[in-house]
């Protein structure tokens, strides 16, 4: 029973400090995300880095590990995804201080690696079109997805720069990759998993095929004799 509690105590403390529920009044949309869709996790990708790795860290990711599985060389690596010296064996951290972000933020923004398993991608994906203008709040803006968030809008600029149907293909992409970055094997699973459904098929058609030959000798449940 002590075992139980101090399960339940843990996962309650995490679902807090992740804020992992919406409002119960807010509707999450669809995120209708597919990381086989390479294009759109390179453009995730490139958006995250752009937008959101300033703040947020995704420290189990290495950038080699994402150019393998995402089809990008070093150089693409280089040109679009790193921008603080780092090496492209090294894993993806922030370079914001702990002291400046408490100051800023009231705390240190969290790693992202996991927050699509933690959250599911349609909060993430409603979370991010969820900004709007709250003249009551530091940053000017609050969050229909979770009430008094304490980070800015991130992606205004993204916003301004181009069509709604635009911005939520762009915010889809990077929900996509952070669907991607908490469980990167998925895509090998994946893979793995269509081929093996194809080489069932075919030993279905065979075993199939090899009952018919053993079992026409049979009829009724009676051996005979073939003509």
């Amino acid at each position: 029973m002590k075992t139980l509690s101090k399960l339940q105590l843990s996962i309650a403390a995490i679902a807090l400090s992740f804020n992992v529920v919406a409002s119960p009044s807010v509707q999450l949309e669809e995120a209708n995300t597919d990381i086989t869709d390479t294009a759109s996790l390179q453009n995730g990708a490139k958006l995250f880095m752009n937008y959101c790795s300033g703040c947020h860290a995704i420290s189990f990711m290495r950038y080699n590990r994402i150019g393998s599985d995402l089809g990008l060389s070093d150089a693409d690596i280089e040109a679009n995804l790193m921008f603080a010296g780092d090496k492209v064996g090294e894993n993806i951290t922030t370079t914001m201080p702990e002291k400046g972000a408490a100051a800023w933020f009231g705390g240190t923004p969290p790693d992202l690696s996991l927050v699509s398993r933690s959250k599911g991608t349609d909060w993430i994906y409603s979370y991010l079109k969820g900004f709007y203008a709250d003249e009551s709040r530091v940053f000017g803006v609050n969050n229909h997805v979770l009430e008094n968030a304490s980070m800015p809008d991130a992606l205004w600029s993204l916003r301004e720069g181009q069509s709604e149907e635009a911005f939520d293909s762009d915010v889809r992409d990077i929900t996509n990759f952070l669907d991607y970055v908490g469980e990167p094997a998925k895509l090998i699973r994946t893979d793995l998993g269509k081929k093996v459904l194809f080489f069932l098929a075919i030993l279905f058609v065979l075993a199939y095929l090899l009952k018919k030959e053993y079992w026409k000798d049979v009829k009724y449940g009676i051996w005979r004799k073939r003509d």
